[in-house]
């Protein structure tokens, strides 16, 4: 499976630079001031230089939610009980949650994926792949083994790909597992060597007290395991999760399909610095959605080079941020191929010109 897992990563294209220019030339040929649609317009020459497209449209989407279990909890890092996670699954799969709300309203699919949740489930909308019964507490024992680190990552890579081949353009990853902050967490601190106080954040809602023995177990399971932050897989062994292994999977598999990747949160950008560190010219294929509350978020985007599109103070993950970026993508499709230029418009450009 290891193979595998090259395999993919290997087909991961560079980016067409020369779409993401030609999008700029378009833009500028709009009728409005150069670069006075922002970060809009970012994100427009970013999605020609994925598609290749300089009017890309992005008809199918799918939000790709994958739900395990921690062991660490056992430790008290998070102010809900690990029972959540399975309750929360169901929750999502009978279309309650916020993500299920908020990507009906952005026309996108949700998949649900139990990759490791503590417990039996039995759901018709259910993708049933669990590996383990949530993950071995970091704080005693390593989080899972080298086999199982792999087949997480190689899951998420079969259902990316898979979904890529049922016609889906556009990919957001999602997640849900108590605990899932503090592995990723301990993996951040693991890829880029910052300590457990810069990284480690409230998750659920944490007290003063609670965040300081949050970092306190971070800090005793990585002098306990010593992960090597130049090996994904080794991290995701040590310290890491189920479903954070898997969405590495998600992201690698959809960028070898040319598809962009709308990362959400904490949780999915840790992630992607994990695919990162596997293969980089993944970066390309990365959409920021936006900077949620949980601090370590701008540290592992800051060591993607990523700036997020929005600032909402959101901390709930699910993929809940990444879909509110959707319905900027669909804005920037529309000025792309619907705003006039000023030729067309017979419109003066800013040297008074008005070109024929």
């Amino acid at each position: 499976m290891e193979q595998f897992i090259r395999e993919v990563s290997e087909r991961i294209q560079p980016v067409h630079l020369e779409a993401g220019r030609a999008a700029q030339l378009h833009l500028d040929q709009l009728t409005k001031p150069p670069g006075s649609l922002g970060m809009l317009e970012n994100l427009a020459v970013q999605l020609a230089c994925i598609t290749g497209e300089v009017k890309s449209v992005i008809h199918r989407k799918t939000v790709i939610v994958m739900a395990a279990d921690h062991g660490v909890c056992a430790e008290g890092v998070s102010a809900f009980p690990q029972e959540v996670t399975q309750q929360m699954l169901l929750n999502m799969l009978s279309g309650g949650a916020a993500i299920n709300v908020l990507s009906r309203q952005a026309g996108a699919d949700v998949l649900c994926v139990d990759i490791g949740v503590k417990g039996n489930m039995d759901h018709p909308e259910l993708l049933n792949h669990k590996i383990r019964q949530g993950t071995g507490n970091m704080a005693r024992e390593q989080a899972m083994t080298r086999e199982q680190a792999v087949q997480a990552i190689v899951t998420g890579m079969n259902i990316a790909i898979e979904a890529a081949d049922r016609g889906s353009q556009l990919f957001v990853t999602g997640e849900m597992g108590i605990g899932n902050t503090t592995a990723s967490s301990a993996m951040l601190c693991a890829l880029t060597g910052l300590s457990p106080e810069e990284v480690t954040g409230r998750g659920t809602g944490l007290t003063d007290s609670e965040l300081k023995h949050k970092a306190a177990v971070i800090r005793e399971a990585l002098a306990l395991h010593q992960p090597d932050g130049q090996d994904t897989i080794d991290v995701l062994i040590k310290v890491g999760g189920l479903e954070i292994a898997g969405l590495v999977g998600v992201i690698l598999g959809a960028a070898s399909q040319g598809c962009p990747v709308v990362l959400d949160g904490f949780i999915s950008a840790v992630a992607a610095v994990a695919a990162y560190t596997m293969a980089p010219q993944v970066k390309g294929y990365l959409i920021g959605s936006h900077m949620s509350a949980e601090k370590g978020h701008r540290l592992a985007l800051a060591k993607l080079g990523i700036r997020p599109l929005l600032q909402l103070d959101m901390r709930l993950g699910e993929g809940t941020g990444g879909v509110m970026v959707l319905h900027m993508i669909d804005a920037v499709s529309h000025l792309m191929n619907e705003m006039a230029t000023f030729s067309s418009a017979r419109v003066s450009d800013s040297s008074g010109n008005i070109s024929l």
